[in-house]
């Protein structure tokens, strides 16, 4: 089969649903909160790591000037949304959305950038990005189950972050050179996102141990 734009965009379909299997944990393992928000951060963190990786092979100035902007990002939607005890949990669900739809988003490039070289190439980094979905799905439920979100709206919010992936790829495949320049910084911002997520929200509420009573309830 041809490489087209529908193949490639059944392509990201799947890397974009593979996300909400990360949320299928919940079901079957309920546990509190702040042990999630462990599992958040280091998923989180390796995410991170591994982006700014690939965008320093791609483009090391692109890379850490698009994490700067990543960073700038999430604290002025923190600002926005606010500090006080009654928005914290609306807070932290938004920002584990946004970072993670920004991260998909230069995942998405990614993956049509890839069939650009080849139908072996983007089956394999399809391939490579799916499973890595997987536990990006678990880092989203991580932060949204023990604070009362049920495990399929955990899944399809999951999922939801994945839609710039179906979106992105079928334009960065048909335009691969002008995607290839901007994906260095598109990868940065996502990491940049990230770690300051983990900086800002998760490891505050290790420290504290605030959100240690809060429970699952799979659903």
């Amino acid at each position: 089969m041809s490489v087209n734009v529908w193949t490639v965009t059944a392509a990201a379909a799947v890397t974009a649903l593979a996300t909400g299997l990360g949320a299928l944990p919940f079901r079957w393992f309920p546990a509190t909160a702040r042990l999630w928000n462990a599992v958040a951060a280091l998923l989180m963190l390796a995410a991170a790591g591994s982006l700014l990786w690939q965008g320093y092979g791609l483009g090391p100035g692109r890379t850490f000037a698009g994490a700067a902007v990543g960073v700038l990002f999430i604290t002025v939607v923190r600002r926005f949304v606010g500090d006080s005890e009654d928005v914290l949990v609306t807070r932290k669900a938004l920002l584990i959305v946004t970072v993670m739809t920004a991260h998909s988003a230069a995942e998405g490039v990614g993956v049509g950038v890839s069939y650009g070289g080849g139908k072996s190439l983007g089956l394999f980094v399809t391939l490579l990005i799916a499973l890595h979905n997987i536990p990006e799905g678990l880092a989203i439920g991580a932060v949204l189950v023990p604070r009362g979100a049920s495990v399929r709206a955990a899944a399809w919010w999951s999922v939801f972050s994945s839609l710039p992936q179906p979106l992105l790829a079928p334009a960065a495949f048909l335009f691969v050179e002008q995607f290839r320049t901007v994906l260095p910084g598109g990868l940065g911002f996502a990491a940049g996102a990230m770690l300051w997520m983990v900086w800002s929200e998760l490891i505050p509420d290790l420290r504290s141990g605030r959100a240690l009573r809060a429970s699952a309830h799979p659903r």
